[in-house]
């Protein structure tokens, strides 16, 4: 299997992960201005994502969990903003349609898993069910679970369930790489002011937002449980630090695209005989042109 990109931000030690002690700011030293190195990013990712398409044995997925307003949407489009739409796709997951309920809560995101050679991004994901659901566990009264189900194992029950799906993907040629965009209660609160300050953002804020943020506590016990629990070299967690956007968005394509680099891509090469017919073939084209 693939081990991803090393990073300081990879949790790579997860009974000592402690959502306290990681940092919502980024470290001292990091550039005043990322914009330029994260262009130079977007390029290569650009080329490897070509590259990815035509090696054709690994595809790449991308799952990102964060509290609200803390930039998943932003940080997608300004990494992947040079992609080529044909080799990714984006799959939110937000509360599960009657269809959905009736399978299991790995179901309708294993449904959406990409192909071989591409590019998924989860925005938000089955994580879910062990976070807003751990939260609130009454929304466990609507998932219609068997009598079998235990209520007070099924966390640890789900845990263990992640990880086997994580490692099936990887040993299959899936490198999956989970990104918890980190912000501060204190950035997430001007950004939601900022929300209702801007009339153009006044529809991205809602009554909800504050009842959750008040379960702020309750998010970070969850997140610091599935992160120690589903952590793994083959599905590594990165806590990147998102209290500032650019900065947040450099470390995920650095991630990125440091993992592409190690997947060892190559354009597919043809044979011998195939590379003595491409000059006979090349000679016939040049012809045409020639009448």
């Amino acid at each position: 299997m693939i081990e991803p990109h090393a990073s300081p931000y990879r949790v790579d030690d997860p009974e000592s992960f402690r959502v306290a002690e990681w940092p919502t700011a980024p470290p001292t030293g990091a550039p005043d201005d990322p914009k330029d190195r994260l262009e130079d990013l977007v390029e290569e990712l650009d080329d490897l994502q070509r590259l990815l398409y035509a090696d054709n044995r690994y595809s790449l997925l991308l799952v990102f969990q964060a509290m609200d307003a803390a930039g998943k949407d932003s940080t997608i489009r300004a990494v992947l903003s040079g992609a080529n739409p044909a080799g990714f796709q984006v799959h939110s997951f937000k509360q599960p349609s009657s269809e959905e309920i009736d399978h299991d809560f790995l179901w309708r995101s294993a449904r959406r898993l990409p192909e071989r050679g591409r590019i998924g991004v989860f925005n938000r994901s089955y994580y879910e069910d062990v976070l807003v659901v751990r939260v609130h566990p009454d929304y466990l009264d609507g998932q219609a679970l068997p009598p079998s189900v235990e209520r007070d194992t099924i966390w640890e029950d789900r845990y263990r369930s992640i990880r086997d799906h994580e490692r099936h993907l990887a040993e299959n040629g899936t490198v999956v790489l989970k990104f918890w965009l980190n912000v501060s209660r204190d950035e997430q609160c001007r950004r939601f002011i900022s929300r209702i300050d801007d009339d153009s953002k006044n529809w991205k804020f809602s009554a909800g937002d504050l009842r959750e943020r008040a379960l702020w506590d309750d998010y970070m016990d969850a997140y610091e449980h599935a992160i120690r629990a589903t952590s793994r070299p083959w599905a590594p967690w990165y806590a990147i630090p998102a209290d500032s956007k650019p900065q947040m968005r450099l470390a995920v394509a650095e991630i990125v695209v440091g993992t592409l680099e190690s997947l060892g891509l190559e354009y597919p090469k043809v044979d011998a005989d195939q590379q003595s017919r491409l000059g006979s073939f090349r000679e016939q084209l040049s012809a045409e042109l020639e009448t």
